[in-house]
């Protein structure tokens, strides 16, 4: 599905204030497969995640789609196979504009630009489809500007909308981040339920090591902008939470 190969990136290069963020990190992570990334602060966990979504481009090493080099690709091309959440619920929507609006741009993101989409009756039934799958009763609410519903729903209408087009790369920045406890273990389980049901690629940062444990397939830990480890699902799923905690700890 998508490979990095030796990807380096360092910014502030040559200054006081130099951070190498990715060190000759490489990873390949097949169709289908939930991957949970984490690591302290300042480890390059959403360098890698930017660089997999195009908006940092590397200093040096390769970023493969499939084969394809796209390592010069920018996020906006980009934008055709991949789908982000971010940390911020403010951020990845435009709160002026109705659900429906955002749909309909979330829709527009793998389609030339010459193709204007319409909302007519059948694209109003496919959004109230794909909210629904969040079993929040927001599929009636679809003409409300979005900056009205809280952070928690949000973030789950953008997750709804990151299956609205072809998008095959799910990535998450901390998506959970900023909501409160309940909220937070919603998002997590619809999360978990709708990379399963589209068979997407997911990656998903996260402080959380609960939440690393309960969830995903594979495990990946970086530390100074290197991997320090990569379980397959058949290591992550052995694993006892406590571990986790005991590599911050050491």
């Amino acid at each position: 599905m998508i490979t990095l190969q030796e990807v380096s990136k360092t910014f502030h290069k040559d200054s006081p204030q130099e951070v190498k963020a990715l060190q000759r990190v490489s990873l390949h992570i097949p169709r289908g497969q939930f991957v949970i990334l984490i690591g302290s602060n300042g480890s390059g966990k959403s360098t890698l995640l930017n660089t997999l979504a195009g908006s940092v481009r590397p200093d040096s090493g390769q970023v493969l789609f499939e084969g394809r080099d796209v390592t010069r690709h920018s996020e906006h091309q980009r934008a055709r196979w991949v789908s982000r959440v971010f940390q911020n619920p403010l951020q990845g929507t435009a709160p002026g504009l109705s659900v429906l609006d955002n749909f309909r741009l979330a829709a527009l993101r793998t389609k030339g630009k010459h193709l204007r989409l319409g909302i007519d009756r059948a694209f109003v039934n496919v959004v109230k489809e794909k909210i629904a799958l969040l079993g929040m009763g927001l599929e009636d609410k679809v003409l409300q500007p979005m900056g009205q519903f809280s952070g928690g729903q949000r973030q789950a209408l953008t997750l709804a909308m990151a299956v609205m087009d072809e998008a095959k790369l799910l990535l998450m920045d901390e998506p959970t981040a900023a909501l409160d406890p309940k909220s937070a273990e919603n998002l997590m389980r619809k999360i978990d339920e709708i990379v399963k049901q589209f068979d997407l690629t997911a990656v998903l940062v996260t402080h959380n090591l609960k939440y690393a444990h309960q969830y995903g397939q594979r495990l990946l830990q970086m530390q100074e902008g290197q991997l320090v480890r990569d379980l397959q699902p058949d290591k992550k799923s052995t694993l006892e939470i406590e571990t986790y905690f005991q590599w911050f700890t050491v």
